[in-house]
């Protein structure tokens, strides 16, 4: 397999419009040098940048309401949230990331890219409850949704969407993650499918509503 960027997809054209295309190249080719080299993404995963990675973070802004605030757990490499800030410039983004080199890498692109709607914070979601609220929280392969439950919920508004990217495995996380869907407070989850004649297979989502916070998370809210 060659490790050298390929030619976008011509359906990329169509979900990067506009002024996103120039953006969406530029971080493709961030993600393919400096992401490789400082270890945010592994030497294989260049030739599939564009299906694999950026046009499957894409196509999750379709589920994305309009101007909002969403918070990116756990960024990583800027996956999806990055990619959301492009192709949605009415939404505000933080990208939220315990990781030192992470960050840095996070900062450079930001700069890079020229994007005014994303802020990146170094820290976990634990230690930002109570401290920040968000109408919508993305994450992709940080943790099983039980315990992505536990980040996610205390930095939602009531009636705020949790989105994760979940693949094969969503309706088996789901299921299993009943008992702290109970718990946390959750209105309703669901499993949404994305992307349909843009990426193969389609993206498969887990979207869970926030209810009214539990008693506990209240109180440190109003501190």
């Amino acid at each position: 397999m060659s490790d050298e960027l390929p030619a976008p997809p011509d359906i990329a054209r169509d979900v990067f419009a506009g002024e996103a295309w120039d953006r969406a190249g530029a971080f493709a080719g961030l993600l393919a040098g400096p992401g490789v080299v400082r270890g945010l993404l592994g030497p294989r995963e260049v030739p599939r940048i564009w299906d694999r990675h950026l046009l499957n973070c894409a196509v999750v802004a379709e589920v994305v309401p309009r101007d909002v605030r969403l918070v990116d757990i756990g960024s990583g490499a800027g996956l999806p949230g990055i990619v959301l800030a492009i192709v949605r410039p009415d939404i505000s983004v933080t990208l939220l990331e315990p990781l030192l080199r992470r960050t840095v890498f996070l900062e450079e692109c930001v700069e890079a890219l020229k994007l005014d709607n994303v802020e990146v914070l170094r820290g976990r979601a634990e230690e930002l409850a109570g401290k920040r609220e968000f109408d919508v929280a993305s994450a992709r392969a940080v943790a099983p949704l039980d315990r992505l439950l536990k980040w996610a919920m205390p930095l939602l508004r009531e009636g705020g969407e949790l989105i994760a990217m979940k693949g094969e495995r969503a309706a088996g996380e789901l299921a299993e993650a009943e008992p702290q869907l109970r718990a946390s407070g959750a209105r309703t989850a669901e499993l949404v499918t994305v992307g349909r004649g843009k990426v193969e297979p389609p993206a498969t989502l887990v979207r869970v509503v926030a209810g009214r916070a539990p008693e506990r998370v209240r109180r440190r809210r109003g501190r």
